[in-house]
């Protein structure tokens, strides 16, 4: 994403500062505020920005600062094409580069409003949650995993994703030194998470399973075993000829061996759920809240700070258990 419309950073419009030390001063606030945003954040935000960009390139708009009426034909130029979330995040990184560059911005214009309710109003759809991988999915899908590195590998990814109720970028980022085993099980720390915009960090523990196929403890021990660090990435790529990587997984890679192993054990999903990750985080909530677990601890190791979102996954999972269509003796 470019910094201004010439391409200059909204500090060539500052005072002119007269000593190093305050240019240096003025460079590291510039690059703090550059991180203010996750990187995969930004990394959508660039994507956004530049397909509007090359749009009003094609239909002889300017970018920026963008006029209102420009930015709602934009908008409806996606409305057959991309879904609403989409949508939305594009308006957001037009938003952010004007804000960032301290250029006029009102989202509220009616320009911009009334095409985006009318496109939403139009060609709405629903959007695919993620199906809640509960623990009798988690059971066939560890099963798919051998005694090899690579099975080992995504035993103890998804039964720590699932003990964990982690979020995939969560369990990308776990290092070795970040997973200690204690007195009954594993404590797991989390350095930094969606909701944790200050990097403050959080500490979850994981108890020993009753057994050995779904203990997410001996998982651990067992990929331990063959990949060998003390520090580093935790869960890394494996070639192949079964040759272990340096580097950590990328989360999208979470998606494919999640993916690789439901279609290794012939899973079907019921509902108009989908298969992802996240599926590991709802599958805990839903199985922790049928199992009795309480509101806030449930929330104090899933790290949700909205009731309200938490109790969603166990509404989805209530759905025709607990309707009151139930009770009509139909």
């Amino acid at each position: 994403m470019p910094d201004s419309p010439r391409g200059r950073c909204p500090a060539s419009l500052s005072p002119p500062v007269s000593s190093g030390a305050a240019q240096a001063a003025l460079a590291a606030a510039q690059a703090l505020a550059r991180k203010s945003a996750a990187p995969a954040t930004l990394r959508a935000y660039k994507a956004d920005w530049q397909h509007y960009a090359e749009w009003c390139a094609r239909t002889g708009f300017a970018p920026v600062p963008a006029e209102p009426t420009a930015v709602g034909a934009y908008l409806a130029s996606l409305a057959g094409t991309h879904a609403p979330t989409t949508i939305r995040r594009r308006l957001s990184a037009i938003g952010k580069m004007h804000r960032f560059n301290d250029l006029p911005w009102n989202p509220a214009h009616r320009a911009i409003q009334e095409p985006l309710q009318g496109l939403l109003r139009t060609h709405g759809r629903p959007v695919e949650k993620a199906a809640a991988l509960t623990l009798d999915i988690i059971r066939q899908l560890v099963a798919m995993c051998d005694r090899s590195a690579c099975g080992r590998r995504d035993r103890a990814l998804l039964l720590i994703g699932f003990a964990g109720a982690l979020r995939r970028s969560e369990l990308a980022a776990l290092r070795a030194e970040d997973v200690a085993v204690v007195a009954g099980g594993l404590r797991l720390r989390i350095r930094r998470s969606k909701t944790d915009k200050a990097g403050q960090g959080a500490e979850i523990g994981l108890p020993r399973g009753q057994h050995a196929a779904t203990c997410p403890v001996r998982a651990f021990e067992a990929w331990q075993a063959v990949a060998k660090r003390k520090a580093g990435p935790l869960f890394r790529p494996i070639s192949k000829g079964g040759r272990i990587g340096g580097a950590a997984l990328h989360p999208a890679a979470i998606r494919r061996i999640l993916a690789r192993r439901a279609g290794m054990a012939g899973l079907t999903l019921d509902g108009f759920a989908r298969l992802s990750p996240h599926g590991l985080r709802a599958g805990f909530i839903t199985e922790a809240y049928a199992k009795g677990a309480r509101d806030e601890d449930i929330m104090r190791h899933s790290r949700h700070r909205d009731l309200r979102t938490m109790r969603g996954y166990v509404q989805r999972a209530g759905l025709v258990a607990e309707s009151p269509a139930g009770l009509l003796g139909l």
